[in-house]
């Protein structure tokens, strides 16, 4: 299953959409090496943007018709690590799952287990339902000037 726009850190990583449908969503990442950290495991930042796409999917997973068009931006999150994220028996799979959606924002909750079923990380986060806007066209300014047009 393809992702619904393209988002050039996910396919970085590698992350493949399996399943996002009905409030959840499951991707599957097959970390490399350069995804470890120095204790030669998935870089918890890794994890965490595991987290964080795929809890935004299952939230998006509800969207029909028209707002199907619409984005989601991540508000905020929190994140534990129960267990070493390892790969050496395969991907990690991340599962996320809508836990209350108002019509602005989403509630969800996510899990990252390895491929022998450890939990690994567990994730809530808030999201808030957007617009996509335009991508081309826009104007990138120093982080030290502020635009006066």
């Amino acid at each position: 299953m393809d992702f619904s726009v393209h988002i050039p850190f996910v396919a970085h990583l590698g992350f493949e959409l399996v399943r996002m449908a009905d409030g959840e969503a499951e991707i599957h990442f097959p970390a490399q090496p350069e995804h470890f950290n120095s204790f030669n495991v998935v870089h918890g930042g890794a994890s965490m943007t595991l987290l964080d796409v795929v809890m935004a999917h299952a939230a998006r997973s509800v969207l029909k018709g028209a707002e199907a068009e619409m984005g989601c931006v991540t508000i905020e999150m929190k994140t534990s690590f129960m267990a070493a994220a390892k790969t050496d028996a395969g991907a990690l799979v991340a599962t996320g799952r809508l836990l209350h959606r108002t019509a602005t924002m989403a509630f969800t909750e996510g899990r990252v287990v390895d491929a022998k079923g450890q939990l690994c990380a567990h994730a809530t986060g808030t999201f808030k339902y957007v617009r996509r806007l335009p991508t081309g066209g826009r104007e990138v300014h120093a982080l030290n000037r502020i635009p006066t047009d």
